[in-house]
Formats: C-alpha cells, sequence, structure tokens
C-alpha cells in the first residue's frame, strides 16, 4: 500500500489544507499573543487615566477643598464604565500612611483589609504583583499619587488581576471566525485552481492509453490560459501527430527493406533457374550468371550496411580518433572519390589558408563524405557539380558544407531524412537502397564528437553541413 497512488487534485487540496492548517494555527497563536499584549496595554493605559482622573478629583474637586468621603465611591462607580465592563478592579484611595480613605469594594471588605505597603514604597507607576499562595493570580497594581498644594496627600490605587484586564472573548472569536473564513477560502481556491490544472492532465493522460492501444486519432483542446498546461497539451498532440507519421512510416520502411531484399533473391533465383534448366545456353548463361553475381553483391551489400548500422546503433563498432589535418584529408577523399567520376562530376573545393587539427577517425569521415557525394550525384542524374567548402563554424568547431545543385529535398521529406530507413519518393523507385545512409552517416559523425545536419534544400540544390570541434 505504500506505492497506492493518489490524484492530483487530491494531493495538492490535502497537501495545502494540511499546509493551510498549519499555518492558520501559528497565526492563531501570535495573533491571540498580539491581541492579549495590545489589550493589556491599552487596557492598563486606560487605568493610568482614570486613576489620574480620580486623584484630580479627590485633589480640586468641592473648589479645591477635600471631598467628603462619602462621595468617592459613586464617582469610582461611575468612572468603572471606561474599565473592561466584565472585569470588577478593585479601585483605592489612600491617605498618606496607606490607610483606605474610599473604594468601590463594599465597606466591610476595605476596612477589614489592610492595604500591602510594598505597593505604596515602589516607585513604579504600574507593578505586576504574583499574589502568595498555590494558584494565586497575577495582579496589576496602577498607581497615582494625590498631590495638594504640592504635597503628597495620598494615592489613588487600582488593582486588577491580569485574566480581567485580558479577557477578549469578541476578539477571539471575530479571530477565530477570520481565520475560519480564511481557511475555508483558501481551500476552496486551491480545489478549484487544482481541478482546472488537472483536468487537462487527465485528458492527456488519456490521450496516452488511447496512443498506447494503437490509437494516434486523439482530440485535446489546445487553448488554455495556463501557459505550461498549453505546451504541455500542444507538445503532446504533436508527439501524437509525429507518432502516427512514423507508425506509418515504419510500415512503408518495413515493406520497403522486405521489398528490397526480396527483389534480388527472386531475381537471382530465375536467372540461375534458366542457366539450370539450359533455358539459356553459352555467352547468354555467362551473362545471367554474371547478373546474378551482380545481384548477390549488391544484397550482401545491403545486408552487410544492415548489420553495420545495428552494430554502431548499438555501441558494438569503435571508432579510433586521431589528430588529422583537415585540409588535407578532406581535399584526398574528394580525390579519392572523383578519380571513377571524374568525367561526370566536377569538384569545386573551397579550403581556407589555415591548417585546422582536429581529433577524428579518417576511415568514418571517408565513409561519411563518400555517402553524401554519392547522395549528391543521384540528385543531379549522375552529372554535375559538387561544391566542398572547409570554414570555421565558431571559435571551437569547424564545418565541411557539401552543396549539390540537384533536385533538392522535398519540405515535408525533410524532416524524415534522418530517419532510418526512410527513401524519398524521388529515390524509391529509381534508386535501390535501404535507406540507411544519411541515419548512419550522423551517427558516425556524433560518435565523434560532430553532427551531420541538414542546412538548406530547395529546387536549386541542397546543401549538407558536417561539423566538428577542432583544436
Amino acid at each position: 500500500m505504500k506505492n497506492k497512488k493518489i490524484s492530483l487534485l487530491r494531493y495538492w487540496t490535502t497537501s495545502y489544507l494540511v499546509t493551510l492548517f498549519i499555518g492558520l494555527i501559528v497565526i492563531a497563536i501570535i495573533s491571540a499573543l498580539w491581541i492579549r499584549y495590545t489589550t493589556l496595554e491599552n487596557r492598563l493605559n486606560v487605568t493610568k487615566f482614570l486613576a489620574q482622573e480620580i486623584a484630580d478629583r479627590y485633589s480640586y474637586g468641592n473648589e479645591g477643598k477635600e471631598m467628603h468621603r462619602r462621595g468617592v465611591p459613586g464617582i469610582l462607580e461611575d468612572r468603572q464604565r471606561f474599565l473592561n465592563p466584565e472585569s470588577k478592579p478593585s479601585i483605592y484611595i489612600l491617605d498618606e500612611s496607606g490607610r483606605i480613605l474610599a473604594s468601590n469594594l463594599p465597606n466591610p471588605h476595605y476596612r477589614k483589609t489592610p492595604f500591602p505597603p510594598s505597593i505604596l514604597e515602589n516607585d513604579e507607576e504600574i507593578q505586576k504583583i504574583q499574589l502568595e499562595g498555590r494558584g494565586a493570580p497575577v495582579v496589576y497594581a496602577v498607581k497615582t499619587p494625590i498631590v495638594q498644594n504640592e504635597m503628597t496627600r495620598g494615592w489613588v490605587v487600582i488593582l486588577q488581576t491580569g485574566e480581567e484586564l485580558t479577557k477578549v472573548n469578541q476578539e477571539y472569536r471575530l479571530l477565530a471566525v477570520m481565520l475560519i473564513s480564511l481557511g475555508l477560502l483558501g481551500w476552496l481556491v486551491i480545489y478549484f485552481l487544482t481541478k482546472k490544472v488537472s483536468q487537462p492532465i487527465q485528458l492527456v493522460a488519456a490521450a496516452a492509453n488511447q496512443i498506447q492501444d494503437g490509437d494516434y486519432n486523439i482530440t485535446l483542446k489546445e487553448e488554455r490560459k495556463i501557459l505550461e498546461v498549453d505546451e504541455l497539451v500542444h507538445s503532446f498532440k504533436n508527439m501524437a501527430v509525429r507518432l502516427k507519421q512514423l507508425e506509418s512510416l515504419r510500415t512503408e520502411l518495413l515493406a520497403g527493406v522486405t521489398h528490397e531484399l526480396k527483389t534480388p533473391i527472386t531475381s537471382i533465383s530465375g536467372l540461375l533457374q534458366a542457366v539450370k534448366e539450359e533455358v539459356v545456353t553459352g555467352e547468354d548463361a555467362k551473362e545471367f550468371i554474371d547478373i546474378s553475381l551482380k545481384e548477390t553483391k549488391r544484397m550482401q551489400k545491403m545486408v552487410e550496411d544492415l548489420l553495420d548500422f545495428n552494430a554502431f546503433a548499438a555501441n558494438a563498432v569503435p571508432v579510433f580518433k586521431e589528430e588529422r589535418k583537415l585540409n588535407d584529408l578532406v581535399k584526398e577523399i574528394c580525390y579519392q572519390w572523383g578519380l571513377p567520376h571524374e568525367n561526370d562530376i566536377v569538384f569545386q573545393l573551397d579550403l581556407p589558408d589555415q591548417e585546422y587539427v582536429v581529433e577524428i577517425d579518417a576511415m568514418r569521415l571517408q565513409q561519411i563524405l563518400v555517402n553524401l557525394f554519392n547522395n549528391a550525384m543521384q540528385a543531379m542524374d549522375g552529372k554535375g557539380t559538387i561544391h566542398v567548402k572547409l570554414l570555421p563554424k565558431d571559435s571551437d568547431h569547424i564545418s565541411i558544407e557539401i552543396r549539390d545543385f540537384g533536385k533538392g529535398i522535398p519540405p515535408h521529406e525533410q524532416p524524415f531524412i534522418f530517419e532510418r530507413f526512410f527513401r524519398g519518393e524521388n529515390k524509391k523507385y529509381t534508386v535501390r537502397g535501404l535507406g540507411l545512409g544519411l541515419s548512419f552517416s550522423k551517427m558516425m559523425a556524433q560518435a565523434m564528437g560532430g553532427d551531420l545536419l541538414l542546412k538548406e534544400s530547395s529546387e536549386k540544390g541542397t546543401t549538407f553541413e558536417l561539423i566538428f570541434p577542432y583544436k
């Protein structure tokens, strides 16, 4: 069950939900601490203001005379509305010695409770006090002096527990509602976005299964707003078209290869049968045997090409590279190939004065160039000029261009010319062969660290380009 696959929609929504849940918990904790801290600070500031206001009223009330004690509780009850309505702070008015003069607590309670002298002895305006006893709460004391005639006549002290000062149920409820709403909104957004992204991927997966079953006629909507998804769909459709073309080409090429191998066998069999049954005798019989030998050699050459190609494709044929002067090597290969064709083919060599040294297998290079020369001669129907040009490609690579002035390669065939067993329409019925020449040549060029490319082709001719690194 460890390798059980899940859908993209479920994976992203679940992962996002877990991440969102953890993130919202962290935000909730930080926000709650921040709300608690700011609430405490604000309420302590309000308590300070209230204590100061009570001290001022006590000092200057009643036209500058001392306010009667019995009137103080009413003022305290009136001012308590500025504090947290749910809290019950203890408000005390003390004289210089710390004796309680008035309070918002019931008289019997505050008269029997001595006021802690440590609060009055501390110079801080706001004091945090931990009461004695197990589980005793933390109490905040806000102390303001009662000044009259520039002399301290007493104190206004407001006591309130930290729990009451930080009690903000409404803010916490709002925070919870906001975070839950954000979580649900975020989950819905990622759900619909993931569904929108996963839908074309599912269609591509279904199309892949369709291709796997051998059906290349797929239908996919290409216009997608998401760039990467649109590129995926577009590339998959191009791949399907390409596979369809290659499958059709493979079937056609298999039939062509079979035909190319069957034809000489049939010819040889018929010729030898005629000689055996003495249908022909004398010189005619010798001619039939010569034709059979030529067909045998041609068939042997096709089989050798096929074996060589398969061996090279499997990296079973080694490449022996050595440093050679490319200028001299190209000139020598052109000369050797041109000797038997000097009456029909003219070489136009364009070699630079600078010597270029390359690390290359001379025999493999000769195979490549001979194949390109043969193709050029076939394209020009056996007569014409082959232009060979050697020039630097860039600072690290040298280029050999082979150009003929033949019929050219049709545009619809150009993407397939390096495919194994591919033969163009112009060659299919006029030139015998397996269609491995260009594919084999490209493989040899790449094995030597270079490449073989079709540079251009038109009705005016074709140019191939061989590229190799040089020192």
